[in-house]
């Protein structure tokens, strides 16, 4: 997917990416994230999808962080977008 860096949609898209790495980095599994960050599986598994169009709030995003044991900053890193 290509977007404008500058969106607020990339931000999200970044995110989302990124949640999905740092969850598999910790060899966890979304179960185990939705556990420990208070959410559903579901809302997980929602959340790391690519085709997802999902805003979450800036609180869900630091309880996840939270619970992945990272700075929420990290979610905000640049990805690769030309898969």
């Amino acid at each position: 997917m290509n977007f404008n860096k500058d969106s607020d949609d990339y931000c999200y898209y970044v995110a989302r990416i990124n949640i999905k790495k740092y969850r598999n980095l910790a060899k966890m599994t979304s179960q185990e994230l939705a556990d420990k960050s208070g959410f559903t599986h579901q809302f997980i598994r929602n959340l790391e999808s690519i085709k997802s169009v999902m805003r979450p709030r800036l609180d869900s995003l630091s309880r996840i962080a939270k619970a992945l044991k990272i700075d929420i900053r990290q979610l905000f890193d640049d990805v690769d977008t030309r898969k």
